[in-house]
C-alpha cells in the first residue's frame, strides 16, 4: 500500500486572495485543510512606534494608512482618543461631520470588500459594479480635503475645515459639451446636493449587487455553510463587527456605546443567524443600505445648522488663516502649533468606534509632552485572522480563499 501523508503547502505571499502581504501555511490532506498557520510581518511599518516620535497632530496622517480602505474611520478613532486627553468638546457640526464621514467610509469599505470578496469567488462583473460607486465616493473625499484616499481631515477638536459651496467639476478637451454637460449634472450644487444626489441612487445600485449575487447559485454553493462561527465562539475568539453580527450577537458600538452623534441618527443593526460566509455577506449588504440612511440624515442636518466645524481653543486648532495674517497673537499660536504641537496632559486614555470591520481602537499614553508617550492600536483584522485556523479546518483549498475574503482583511491595520 502506498503510505498517504499530509503535505504542506505555501498558500501566498503572492497570491491574489491572501492580499500580497499574508503568508498561509497550510497542512493539506489532499485538498482538505487539516491546519492553517498564518505568518504575519510581511509588511511591518512600525507605525506605533513611529507616532511616539511625532507630535500629536503629526502623527494623524499615519492613521489613514493603517487600514488604507476605511481612512477616515482610523482617524476617528484617533481623534477620540487625543480629545478624551484634552477634555475638549467638538463642536455639533463637526460632530455630524465626521458622523457623515465615517459612513460614507463604511460604504467605500464594503464595496472594496464585496467587490474583491467577488473577484476571489470567482465574479469578476462585481468588481467593476462597485468600484463605480467607490469613484463618486472619493470624489467627496477630494472636495473636503483634496486627497482622494489619504484625506487627513479630521483633526483633535474637530474638522480640518467646513463642507465646500461648490463641487469640481469635469474638463475635457476631448468630450463633447453634452457630454460634459451630463457628467457634471450632479455637480452644480454645494458638496452636500452631490452627497444627497448619491443617497438617492446608492439603493438601486446595492440591488443591483444582489441581483448579481444573492440568489446566484454558484455564489452560494462557495459562501454557504463556508467558516462557521457559532455565537459563543465568535465571543470567545474576540470577533467584532460584521463577523460578530453574522453569528447573530447584536453587538455594535454605535448602539452599544454611542459617540458623536449615533445616539441622535436612526439606524438598524444588521444580523444573520448561522455564522457563515453567506450570512457575512448578506450582513455587510444591509449595512451599506443603513449607512445610506445615516448619511441622508446627516446631510438634511447639515443643511438646516450652520456653525463652527472646529474648537476654539487655539492651543489645540490653528486660528483662522486671515486673522493669524493680520494679529501677532494668532500668529504666534500658529507657529508654536505646527512646530511644537499641542501639549496633551498627562493620562491615558482609550476610545474605540464602529469601525466597518469591527472593534477599532486607540489607547494613548500622554506624558504631558507634545508628542504620545504610548500608542497601542487594537485592529479588529488582528482577532479575525487568528481565528482563520478554526474557521478553515476541514474545509477544501478552495473554501480558504471564500474565507479570507469573508474576514474583510486589510492588512495594514495588523502588520502595524
Amino acid at each position: 500500500m502506498a503510505e498517504i501523508k499530509n503535505y504542506t503547502l505555501n498558500f501566498g505571499p503572492q497570491h491574489p486572495a491572501a492580499h500580497g502581504v499574508l503568508r498561509l501555511v497550510l497542512e493539506l490532506d489532499g485538498e482538505v485543510i487539516e491546519r492553517c498557520d498564518p505568518h504575519v510581518g510581511l509588511l511591518h511599518r512600525g507605525t506605533e512606534k513611529l507616532a511616539e516620535h511625532r507630535t500629536f497632530l503629526q502623527a494623524m496622517p499615519y492613521m489613514d494608512r493603517l487600514d488604507y480602505v476605511s481612512m477616515m474611520c482610523n482617524e476617528h478613532a484617533y481623534c477620540l482618543a487625543v480629545e478624551k486627553l484634552l477634555g475638549v468638546e467638538v463642536p455639533i457640526r463637526a460632530q455630524y461631520i465626521r458622523v457623515m464621514f465615517s459612513e460614507i467610509t463604511r460604504i467605500l469599505n464594503h464595496l472594496m470588500w464585496l467587490g474583491s470578496h467577488g473577484n476571489d469567488c470567482g465574479s469578476s462583473t462585481i468588481l467593476i459594479y462597485t468600484f463605480r460607486e467607490r469613484e463618486d465616493l472619493f470624489d467627496m473625499y477630494e472636495a473636503v480635503s483634496g486627497a482622494r484616499m489619504h484625506a487627513a481631515y479630521f483633526r483633535p477638536g474637530g474638522v480640518y475645515r467646513d463642507l465646500p459651496d461648490s463641487m469640481p467639476k469635469y474638463e475635457s478637451k476631448i468630450r463633447g459639451a453634452k457630454a460634459l454637460e451630463a457628467l457634471n449634472a450632479n455637480r452644480q450644487g454645494s458638496l452636500l446636493d452631490f452627497i444627497e444626489d448619491f443617497t438617492k441612487r446608492f439603493p438601486k445600485c446595492v440591488d443591483e449587487y444582489e441581483t448579481l449575487l444573492t440568489d446566484n447559485r454558484i455564489w452560494k454553493q462557495r459562501t454557504v455553510g463556508i467558516g462557521v462561527v457559532s455565537p459563543e465562539r465568535a465571543l470567545n475568539l474576540g470577533l467584532t463587527g460584521p463577523m460578530l453580527r453574522g453569528s447573530g450577537i447584536a453587538w455594535d458600538l454605535r448602539k452599544k456605546q454611542p459617540y458623536e452623534v449615533y445616539d441622535k441618527v436612526d439606524f438598524d443593526i444588521p444580523l444573520g443567524k448561522t455564522g457563515d460566509t453567506y450570512d457575512r455577506y448578506l450582513v455587510r449588504v444591509q449595512e451599506m443600505r443603513e449607512a445610506n440612511r445615516i448619511i441622508v440624515q446627516c446631510v438634511d442636518w447639515l443643511r438646516a445648522n450652520p456653525g463652527p466645524v472646529i474648537v476654539e481653543n487655539h492651543k489645540v486648532a490653528p486660528p483662522k488663516r486671515q486673522a493669524m495674517k493680520t494679529n501677532m497673537e494668532e500668529l504666534i499660536h500658529h507657529f508654536k502649533l505646527f512646530s511644537e504641537g499641542m501639549h496633551v496632559p498627562e493620562g491615558e486614555a482609550y476610545a474605540a468606534i464602529e469601525h466597518p470591520k469591527g472593534e477599532y481602537g486607540i489607547y494613548l499614553i500622554s506624558d504631558g509632552g507634545n508628542k504620545p508617550y504610548r500608542l497601542k492600536i487594537r485592529a479588529p483584522g488582528f482577532a479575525h485572522l487568528s481565528a482563520f485556523d478554526e474557521l478553515t479546518r476541514g474545509h477544501m483549498l478552495a473554501d480558504a480563499v471564500a474565507i479570507i475574503g469573508s474576514l474583510d482583511i486589510v492588512f495594514g491595520e495588523i502588520d502595524r
